[in-house]
């Protein structure tokens, strides 16, 4: 049995995830045998708990997540929080100022709720965040005021604020990227932040820590920039088919791409391979 790598980390959008948001069936076979050798699969992720739900459901094999990008370890077998380090309230002001400046979508991601404005989650083409219109008028609790929602939180885990353009995303993030936070370019537009500190790699390492497996015992798939730190720390890296040159530059080995059972290519180039 292959025991060199003890974990692998896995993206979910552009990655786990087809184009579709669904999952092929081949990974999840890939997946299922992987875990049965004795290999922890494991979410490394930016969505919050609230947008998970029903992967939980078609992936039951997949016990941990580190989610919101870091910033929560969870036990989704138990239920319960294993670690977490969230934005303090000192910050969340600012991030609401320079999301309405440019009239721009904020995205509140607490460990209980994922919330938005009733009045964008309607248009989320405008914020070229349509792909997952489905997701948010699912999942999401709508509220009439993101600044008063803001003030009712001694912390968040994660925000996400979607631009209208990538130019005014680089605009934007030149206003925040002095505050003492995490910043991510997500999507066309959007910028993901998290606590100082906090990435993917940092809340594998918490998880890692607790399974008593070092880094270099750990493969990681991914796609886009807020996967870079995750796959410049783990053992083994893997870029899917359709990252960026740059993500693919950097990693150990390219699969498939998403819409083709990537994932599950790579997991048996590793269990089988490595």
């Amino acid at each position: 049995m292959n025991r060199t790598y003890k974990i692998i980390a896995v993206d979910m959008d552009g990655t786990l995830l087809k184009s579709d948001k669904t999952i092929h069936e081949d990974t999840i076979r890939d997946m299922q045998a992987a875990v049965e050798k004795g290999v922890w699969i494991v979410y490394c992720t930016g969505r919050a708990l609230s947008e998970m739900q029903s992967y939980f459901e078609v992936l039951p094999m997949v016990r941990y997540a580190v989610c919101y990008s870091g910033a929560i370890v969870y036990d989704c077998m138990e239920n319960k929080c294993l670690c977490r380090s969230e934005i303090g309230q000192e910050y969340i002001g600012k991030i609401i100022e320079t999301a309405k400046k440019y009239k721009a979508m904020l995205h509140f991601m607490t460990e209980e709720e994922s919330i938005v404005a009733a009045s964008d989650v309607t248009h989320m083409n405008d914020f070229c965040m349509s792909v997952y219109q489905a997701l948010f008028d699912k999942v999401t609790r709508k509220v009439a005021d993101m600044e008063a929602e803001g003030k009712l939180h001694d912390s968040i885990a994660k925000i996400n604020v979607y631009f209208r353009s990538s130019k005014e995303r680089e605009e934007g993030f030149e206003e925040l990227r002095k505050l003492p936070l995490t910043i991510a370019f997500a999507e066309e537009s959007g910028l993901e932040m998290t606590a100082e500190h906090v990435t993917k790699a940092a809340g594998l390492e918490s998880l890692a820590a607790y399974l008593n497996v070092p880094m270099k015992q750990i493969a990681g798939i991914g796609d886009a920039d807020n996967d870079r730190e995750m796959l410049n720390e783990v053992g083994f890296s893997v870029a899917m088919g359709n990252a960026g040159e740059d993500i693919k530059e950097l990693c150990d080995f390219v699969t498939a791409d998403n819409d083709h059972n990537g994932v599950g290519e790579a997991i048996r180039y590793i269990v089988e391979k490595l």
